[in-house]
């Protein structure tokens, strides 16, 4: 028997436009139609959803370290990525990578383990990111230069393994083998540059090799300089580049971030969030060292910024408020954006027929999340 029912809303957003007084039809997890309300059938179980609250395609976040007080790189396990889910749900989060941070080649193992043992249960997870090891010491951020290293071949062999989900893989171009990008993107891994001391012809040549993502633009790469433009002109420059922003007021100036938001590529909005989110300590602990949240800011001792406390609702917020964004292209960016970037926009991000029914309910004026559904069915709050 299957399981039929529909959500209306005044405002719903499909992904493309946005539409007034209509319904999305959920059949067994998948979308089957988005139709005026009015055209409901009348033996349909609907759930109206109250006056001014819009509906939309759920929040996927490509970099989540952490959340609900948990560390992915500490808890590499089923339990500790569901703990990690059920934080970023709250604030319209329906899917994500849990993002391992630079660790020994074991780590990695052990963190791709968890995610494949969970992944057909859990289907808020979408696969996961390697942030590391393979970056620059001239940009470690807040990584741990110890555990920065060249790629070897068992590296590889790691990454590149059959499996289900999406894999993204952060690294400088500059510090791997000739051809390990290029290896990578054949194997169906999404590259991303970040941590990076690339030039602009070091990051155009791994874009020629399959290299397509720049992980939270501007932070940890080489600047843009009048005469070294670096790898934030060639990601910038190119329509097929997608680039993370953490729009948070801390990471990068929003004046800033609204000149990227006129480049030519396609922006995502990422979190960078860490165990603070969803939970309820005020600081965490990261290769030994203790990390602070002060007013927004999640930093070690010596000031250097450690992730971030940001929600994708408060991403979504501060793109609409500080970059004069319209709310729906604010949302293409939490949303499509990613979801083609990954390789799934064909069933991710969007509010049409065959996709899958990962939606959020939102008051616009803060974007307060009301409630979520993944996979069609409503998310305990």
């Amino acid at each position: 028997m299957s399981d039929r029912h529909a959500i209306a809303a005044e405002h719903v957003f499909d992904g493309q436009e946005l539409r007034r007084d209509a319904a999305v039809i959920v059949e067994d997890g998948t979308i089957a139609a988005v139709v005026a309300s009015a055209e409901l059938p009348g033996a349909l179980a609907v759930e109206r959803l109250p006056d001014g609250i819009w509906l939309a395609p759920g929040f996927i976040d490509i970099q989540v370290n952490g959340g609900g007080d948990v560390l992915f790189n500490d808890t590499p396990t089923a339990d500790g990525i569901r703990a990690i889910v059920r934080a970023h749900r709250r604030f319209g989060t329906t899917g994500l990578l849990p993002t391992l941070i630079s660790d020994t080649r074991e780590k990695m193992a052990t963190a791709i383990a968890a995610v494949q043992a969970v992944i057909d249960r859990e289907p808020g997870v979408l696969g996961i990111h390697l942030e590391g090891p393979f970056l620059s010491k001239g940009k470690p951020g807040v990584h741990a230069p110890g555990m920065l290293r060249r790629p070897e071949p068992a590296d590889l062999a790691l990454v590149t393994a059959p499996r289900k989900g999406a894999t993204l893989v952060t690294l400088a171009p500059e510090e791997v083998p000739e051809g390990f990008v290029r290896d990578l993107a054949a194997a169906g891994v999404r590259v991303s540059l970040g941590h990076s001391m690339a030039t602009y012809a070091q990051a155009r040549a791994a874009m020629e090799q399959g290299l397509t993502g720049f992980t939270h633009l501007f932070n940890a790469m080489r600047p843009l300089g009048s005469r070294d433009p670096g790898p934030i002109a060639a990601a910038l420059e190119t329509r097929d580049a997608y680039y993370g922003l953490i729009v948070d007021g801390v990471h990068v100036d929003p004046a800033v971030l609204r000149l990227a938001l006129r480049g030519a590529g396609h922006p995502i909005l990422v979190t960078d969030a860490m165990p603070p989110v969803g939970g309820t300590r005020g600081g965490f602990v990261l290769y030994g060292h203790k990390i602070s949240v002060r007013e927004g800011r999640c930093e070690r001792a010596d000031g250097t910024l450690a992730g971030s406390a940001l929600t994708m609702a408060d991403a979504v917020r501060n793109c609409v408020r500080w970059l004069d964004v319209p709310l729906t292209d604010a949302l293409r960016y939490a949303s499509r954006n990613p979801a083609e970037f990954l390789g799934l926009g064909d069933r991710l991000g969007k509010l049409v027929p065959k996709s899958r029914a990962d939606l959020v309910a939102f008051a616009p004026d803060g974007i307060e999340v009301q409630a979520t559904w993944v996979a069609g069915r409503k998310q305990p709050r």
